[in-house]
């Protein structure tokens, strides 16, 4: 009885982290990522309900990307938008060659979230399954860099709230900064 209890708490603390994880804007990661501090859940146990949750995302995704698509032969104006994104995708495509790397495609991934690396890699020509891997990959990536940073600010202000506000803060932030400093010194 005691062993089911536990192990019932354990699936209950992994769900709620999980739930956390799938929100794909903001602070999932990090309010994720104490939470499972905060429940006993260790690192790599954090790592599998992330890419659990990267795997959720691209099954989910993946339909209504191709619906998109499927939408787009049929609809002047979705097929307007479409071709106004396939002429994005491009313009960054075209900065890393005509068929970018995999190592440049999970960097997409890695730096503005996997649903943008999954649909660079369509239009790269990468299937379901190469696509998504090389978009989780970069994705996974992400998640270890904000997993280490919320783990080690908690450590050192000893309070997960303010960890995860401010890890959020700056991810969000971290853009814009970047972008003025290379403007300043170009």
């Amino acid at each position: 009885m005691i062993l089911s209890t536990a192990l019932v708490n354990w699936f209950s603390n992994a769900w709620a982290v999980l739930l956390l994880f799938l929100i794909p804007i903001g602070g999932g990661i990090p309010a994720g990522v104490v939470l499972a501090q905060k429940r006993g859940l260790e690192w790599p146990v954090m790592m599998v309900l992330y890419l659990i949750s990267d795997i959720i995302l691209a099954c989910l995704f993946e339909p209504v990307m191709l619906l998109f698509v499927q939408l787009g032969r049929r609809s002047q104006l979705v097929s307007r938008v479409l071709a106004s994104f396939k002429k994005s995708m491009d313009k960054t495509i075209l900065k890393y060659g005509v068929n970018p790397s995999p190592f440049t495609l999970i960097m997409v991934a890695f730096g503005v979230d996997p649903m943008t690396g999954r649909t660079v890699a369509l239009a790269a020509g990468h299937s379901f399954v190469s696509g998504w891997t090389l978009a989780i990959i970069g994705d996974m990536l992400f998640f270890v860099v904000l997993m280490m940073s919320t783990l080690w600010l908690n450590n050192i202000l000893g309070d997960g709230t303010w960890a995860a506000v401010i890890v959020t803060f700056s991810m969000m932030g971290a853009h814009a900064l970047a972008k003025k400093v290379r403007h300043y010194f170009s």
